[in-house]
């Protein structure tokens, strides 16, 4: 067990964030619930015996107000991130690709730079970042998220190279298809049917507590055991352009 360890879960407020902090409490960390909507994280910070932290990755002010408020880290969890529109690069709005690599590039190095010396200070400590399957693959109507995802795996390459020597593991989680509420929602601009096309036929795909459960057996291992990363995806799922639906 690992009681009395603290864990740091951004983008905790719903889904695969929700689900990793679970996974955590149930493993003995301490979970700091960080993300914007604080009623949720609220919610969540009493069920499991967390704290909530409000926060958003793109604001520098917040940034630090977490790092205040954690003076040692064991498990830091960059899972703040989204997808927003699927046009062509042809038709796609700048404005879209700015946000998301804002939240999910931009957002995670703020949130690891500002925690590095509360990580340092646990003398045994793991990030993990919640890549996807988009940082591997490229696909329609997909170029400003793949640019971004594939910017978070070589970022997670690159801190792993800067930070050898330290007694800090650096691992990436790269999830295919998960049905989560909200993140096929937010890309579809609140089309709920073009939502729920994107999953259609498809029996099982994965849900958040499958990538949470990855998220939790890295942080279970020992410290000189470093996952570089994890591929994760539905068996229906052999790449992006091969699901197979019923």
């Amino acid at each position: 067990m690992t009681e009395h360890r603290t864990a740091v879960v951004t983008g905790a407020s719903s889904g695969i964030g929700a689900a990793t902090a679970r996974a955590l409490a149930a493993e003995g960390f301490r979970v700091v619930c960080a993300a914007r909507r604080t009623d949720r994280i609220e919610a969540l910070a009493g069920e499991i015996g967390g704290i909530a932290v409000p926060l958003d990755v793109t604001d520098p002010g917040s940034v630090a107000a977490l790092a205040a408020r954690v003076e040692v880290a064991h498990v830091l969890v960059n899972n703040a991130g989204g997808a927003f529109g699927s046009e062509p690069i042809e038709s796609a709005d700048a404005d879209d690709w700015l946000r998301m690599y804002d939240v999910n590039v931009l957002g995670l190095m703020r949130v690891t730079q500002a925690l590095l010396p509360a990580l340092r200070a646990s003398g045994d400590a793991l990030v993990v970042n919640i890549g996807s399957t988009a940082g591997r693959w490229a696909y329609e109507k997909g170029g400003g998220y793949t640019a971004s995802k594939h910017a978070v795996r070589v970022v997670t390459e690159t801190l792993r190279l800067e930070l050898n020597g330290e007694p800090i593991r650096i691992s990436e989680v790269a999830p295919g298809m998960v049905r989560t509420a909200e993140f096929a929602l937010v890309r579809s601009r609140g089309d709920q049917a073009a939502a729920d096309a994107v999953y259609a036929g498809v029996a099982e795909p994965l849900v958040a507590e499958d990538v949470a459960e990855a998220v939790r057996w890295i942080a279970t291992l020992p410290a000189h055991v470093n996952i570089d990363e994890i591929v994760i995806k539905p068996r229906a799922q052999a790449a992006a352009h091969k699901v197979h639906r019923v």
